[in-house]
């Protein structure tokens, strides 16, 4: 199992920003395969470069940077659809076998 996320965090913004797109191709590859593991893995991955991302505003993006940025934010985007996209399968398989539509409602939960 490759780790998404291997070695220290990256000493400048473009470093740290190919670090997350990385993590982001890993986790598309993760998804396809429907590997659990390498998607807890990305996902701690990703929490940790967000950290390190989160003080960085527009005003310090240079043309390089903004590329980056809007790369990394089209596979996240990209990613987000798939995972929708299996969570909708998972979702009409499990009402085709009977289960009601809806069946966790947050008011239920928070009743129990």
């Amino acid at each position: 199992m490759n780790a998404p996320h291997s070695g220290p965090i990256g000493s400048t913004l473009a470093d740290n920003l190919r670090q997350m797109i990385s993590v982001l191709e890993q986790e598309r590859q993760a998804l396809a395969t429907l590997d659990a593991d390498e998607l807890f893995e990305a996902a701690h991955s990703k929490e940790a470069l967000c950290e390190v991302l989160s003080p960085i505003g527009p005003g310090l993006l240079d043309p390089q940077t903004r590329d980056l940025v809007k790369t990394a934010q089209s596979l996240n985007d990209v990613n987000r659809r798939v995972r929708n996209l299996l969570a909708a399968n998972v979702t009409a398989r499990l009402e085709a076998m009977g289960a009601s539509q809806h069946t966790y409602s947050p008011v239920k939960a928070a009743l129990a």
